[in-house]
């Protein structure tokens, strides 16, 4: 009888202790991601500011809660020549980065490059030995390296290695390669072959990005280009303006982006937040706002604008915080490198008449993704160019833009956040940290 008995009241310890361990499992599994990431950007305008550069990062490196820095663009000066040694030297900089580090191209980086200051070098030439050299690596740089996909990684679209995609903490990052002065436009006659096929490349990895962000049911979008948009200036269609002599008129370079930009917020409804480099406001640190409208003129409440301006790029970087059980999910502030970091010893500087090291071996590309074909090409029936979204969507108030000191910020939530299951905050809602 004895054995008949402690199996028994085992079954019935097990039954009384089950909902108990049960119900301290699942908060595990019900907390929100929580995490931070740094930016900085053109903080490299001569070799004298490199001992500077690897101060900064390696004051983030401290940071225990910091997953990774961004380099939102301009690797060098507009007055430095587009060699490959600088390249290198700078590349060599950024991969000794603790945290992972990814790159963004900028204005200075290959746009400006066929300017006298900067050597006289074919601007696309450039381009595409950064993509041979910075954006060879499946992964990010940095000594924690953090996976990543890369456009290229689609048959259609081999050349762009710069464009790239993560994730980190339940949220999808995009890079973009979307320089300042106006993208790179060019008004001289012909087509414009770069600008044309970069355009296409963009918005197809905008438009993936979202579908991606679905299915893996993402709650939020990051994505970083270095030019500045200017989101307030958002032209409707206009069937008839070949008929108005415009020659004055600049041509904005940036309007099919900020179109990509709507229609990536209304393929995902949850918050969409957008990083650029602004240096005509420099010294506010940084400003947040949502000034992009749709065709119908009405604002993009999921879509928020955080353009970066540090006071002093070399001793301060942006701290962006996730919370994604948060309402809203980001709190943006300036960090300063502490005074008593030392300042690393600085690099030997090549001289100029010394020639160029021989470009590296790249790596073989795997097979193309099998990725659905979600931007048309040419030759295929062509999408609605302009996104729409419905009637009943992206109407809200919206107060000035924000400029903030050097002291946390909180963005605003987009409203009707179905994928991530959140509700919304209207957009005039935006408020300063404490």
């Amino acid at each position: 009888m004895g054995g008949l008995v402690a199996p028994a009241a085992l079954r019935a310890l097990l039954v009384l202790c089950a909902p108990f361990a049960f119900a301290f499992a699942a908060p595990a599994h019900a907390e929100a991601p929580r995490y931070s990431f740094a930016v900085i950007a053109g903080t490299m305008q001569s070799a004298a500011d490199e001992a500077p550069t690897q101060r900064l990062i390696d004051a983030i490196g401290r940071e225990r809660d910091v997953s990774f820095i961004v380099y939102d663009g301009n690797l060098k000066g507009a007055k430095e020549a587009c060699r490959d040694a600088l390249y290198e030297r700078r590349h060599a900089l950024l991969e000794t980065s603790r945290p992972a580090l990814f790159f963004i191209p900028g204005q200075h980086d290959w746009a400006d490059c066929g300017t006298a200051e900067a050597g006289g070098f074919d601007p696309v030439e450039r381009l595409d030995q950064l993509r041979q050299t910075l954006f060879s690596d499946a992964t990010s740089m940095g000594q924690n390296p953090i996976a990543l996909t890369r456009e290229s990684e689609v048959s259609r679209f081999r050349p762009y290695r710069e464009n790239v995609r993560w994730q980190v903490g339940g949220t999808v990052f995009v890079g973009l390669n979307v320089p300042s002065p106006n993208n790179h436009y060019l008004t001289a006659g012909g087509r414009n072959g770069e600008f044309e096929d970069r355009v296409i490349a963009n918005a197809f990895w905008l438009e993936h990005a979202g579908e991606f962000a679905k299915r893996r049911d993402a709650r939020a979008i990051v994505v970083f280009i270095q030019g500045d948009p200017d989101p307030e200036r958002y032209e409707r269609p206009d069937r008839f303006a070949w008929l108005r002599f415009t020659r004055n008129v600049r041509r904005d370079g940036f309007l099919e982006f900020k179109r990509s930009l709507v229609k990536l917020a209304q393929i995902f409804r949850g918050p969409v937040l957008v990083i650029h480099c602004d240096d005509e406001r420099a010294g506010a640190g940084f400003v947040i706002d949502q000034p992009l409208r749709n065709d119908k003129g009405m604002l993009v409440t999921n879509l928020t604008r955080v353009a970066l301006a540090p006071h002093d790029r070399q001793n301060q970087w942006i701290q962006i915080e996730a919370d994604l059980g948060r309402k809203p999910p980001f709190r943006v502030s300036v960090r300063d490198v502490p005074r008593q970091m030392p300042m690393p010893a600085a690099q030997p500087v090549m001289p100029r008449d010394e020639p160029a090291a021989s470009m590296p071996a790249v790596p073989a590309l795997g097979p193309a993704s099998e990725l659905p074909p979600l931007f048309q090409t040419p030759g295929q029936p062509q999408p609605d160019p302009q996104p729409r979204m419905p009637d009943n969507e992206g109407i809200g108030e919206y107060g000035p833009a924000m400029s903030a000191p050097p002291a946390s910020a909180v963005l605003p939530h987009a409203p009707g956040a179905a994928s991530s299951g959140m509700p919304g905050m209207p957009a005039s809602s935006v408020q300063r940290g404490p």
